[in-house]
């Protein structure tokens, strides 16, 4: 065994280097669009390679912070595809946790792994589950405690049993029967990081490999060096790349160089967002390539529902239907490539979206035709509210055919009638009269009925109920947010009872905190 000092560094550089040029055909073969790039294992060799070449080139190393910060220089500067970006800022990750150290202990070596967690997912514009990322998590939730050794052993450990996972946490690997590239890539690296320190041979690892056959171009990875950019601004860029494609990522190299990153149709607009910002150069474009549809059960039956919602809560009520689902907080809408994201990641070529909100409904609408989507049949059922969402997820039926299904989710979300019971942010006038800031509001349909005073929930809620009653219903949904008062849910249904006796009413908690009640009548 021995210590992570700088020669330790150089020899797991060469190490890393080596275990992937053995594996970068089969790391290559198991590429699915769009969770990984058309050439994973290619990207990853390139970058530690010259990440190594970096290092090699010095003079003297004065230990093993200093290596670490040579292998990240050389790493961010040639990094190529998404995988490249991701692995040079967990290079850059460790090298600013180990500073001007000599060498690493155990629980130096646990901080550095933690640290290149944060940096590397802060560097995505849009973390998913199943990808490297999640692999690396694992790694930083699992090492703590203990010699470089036993650190080392354990976040290897961590990465093969997360890679497992992958197929398990997105549909399009699980769909082509095999691990994220990506993934298995950053297994080797750790591999060979515990073999270094060890001095034991590195463990060997399965490659699930897709089906062959010819792949199909898709889309382009667009990748460039940006200088002169000001990070105040990197958010607007990746807000801006984020609206083209998905896989944005914008990883710097702590001396004023980002590595820019992209999956998109539009070769120009992503550059020109480059220039926007800073000067681009090195710039790098390849063909996303996707491996033909699997011929499974699963593959068959090739559609899907997912939603986009306000709030975890709700996010986590949908989830439990199966449904994938967007959480989106309350005063934001979601971007162009966390709906890009939502929709390419079930890895269906028939896609039904639910939002569960008029802006929700609008952002949907505007990525339902993206270039991105050019071979998906993506179709936005219009909801207003999550009671919507709800209603239609009640009927909706995977044995019908897609068409017939997505008119009876459509249905069911236009015949129910929404109510809302929120406090009022500030003074208004409204067709009933003048609420002021405090006062509980209650809505039909977006339209403002009744202002009650101080805080009576209560009698809002039953009032507004009673309207939407007046026409018929059978089943009432109320989703209670979190500045609903407690015992809300019995005195509806005390209620109910006793003016309604023939509806059914159903209350879930939706966490939402844009407003007290969500209800529903169909």
């Amino acid at each position: 065994m021995r210590a992570l000092d700088a020669d330790a560094v150089c020899a797991w550089a060469a190490a890393c280097v080596h275990s992937l040029s053995a594996l970068r055909s089969d790391i290559d073969g198991i590429n699915v669009y769009p969770v990984a790039d058309s050439d994973t294992g290619s990207n990853l060799l390139h970058t530690l390679s010259a990440a190594q070449a970096e290092l090699a080139a010095a003079e003297r190393v004065g230990g093993a912070g200093e290596a670490l910060g040579l292998l990240a220089r050389g790493a961010v500067a040639a990094a190529r595809g998404n995988s490249g970006v991701i692995i040079s800022q967990v290079l850059r990750g460790l090298a600013e946790s180990a500073a001007d150290a000599t060498e690493l202990d155990g629980p130096a070596l646990a901080s550095a792994l933690k640290r290149a967690d944060g940096l590397a997912t802060e560097a995505v514009a849009r973390p998913v589950a199943g990808t490297m990322l999640s692999v690396l998590h694992a790694v930083a939730t699992a090492v703590g405690e203990g010699t470089p050794a036993e650190v080392a052993t354990t976040a290897a450990k961590a990465a093969a049993d997360a890679l497992e996972e992958t197929p398990h946490q997105l549909a399009a690997l699980a769909v082509a029967g095999v691990v994220d590239a990506g993934g298995r890539g950053l297994v080797a690296v750790l591999d060979a990081l515990a073999g270094v320190v060890t001095g034991e041979r590195e463990p060997e690892h399965a490659l699930a490999v897709s089906p062959p056959g010819p792949p199909a171009p898709r889309a382009w990875e667009v990748m460039y060096l940006l200088s002169g950019a000001d990070d105040a601004a990197l958010p607007s860029l990746r807000r801006a790349l984020s609206a083209l494609g998905d896989s944005v990522t914008v990883a710097g190299d702590g001396a004023g160089n980002h590595a820019v990153h992209v999956h998109c149709a539009d070769i120009g607009a992503a550059i020109e967002a480059g220039l926007a910002h800073g000067r681009p150069h090195r710039v790098r474009v390849e063909p996303l390539m996707t491996p033909p549809p699997v011929e499974t059960a699963a593959a068959r039956g090739d559609r899907a529902v997912v939603a986009v919602v306000h709030g975890e809560g709700l996010a986590g009520l949908i989830g439990e239907e199966g449904v994938p689902v967007l959480a989106v907080a309350a005063d934001a809408e979601p971007s162009a490539e966390e709906l890009l994201g939502l929709v390419t990641e079930t890895a269906a070529s028939h896609v039904t979206v639910l939002p569960g909100g008029v802006g929700l409904t609008a952002a949907a609408e505007r990525i339902a035709g993206h270039v991105m989507l050019q071979d998906r049949d993506v179709v936005v059922v219009p909801c207003a509210s999550p009671v919507q969402v709800l209603a239609a997820l009640a009927v909706h039926d995977a044995g019908r055919r897609a068409g017939s299904d997505v008119v009876a989710m459509a249905e069911a979300a236009a015949a129910t009638r929404r109510g809302d019971i929120v406090v009022a942010s500030q003074d208004s006038i409204t067709w009933v009269g003048r609420a002021q800031a405090g006062d509980v509001v209650g809505l039909v349909d977006g339209e403002v009925v009744l202002i009650e005073p101080g805080r009576g929930v209560e009698q809002a809620a039953t009032a507004v109920l009673e309207r939407m009653l007046a026409v018929g219903g059978e089943l009432v949904t109320v989703l209670t947010g979190v500045g609903a008062p407690d015992g809300i849910e019995d005195a509806i249904a005390a209620h109910l009872r006793a003016s309604h006796p023939e509806v059914e009413l159903v209350c879930y908690s939706g966490g939402q905190t844009d407003a007290l009640l969500l209800m529903g009548v169909e």
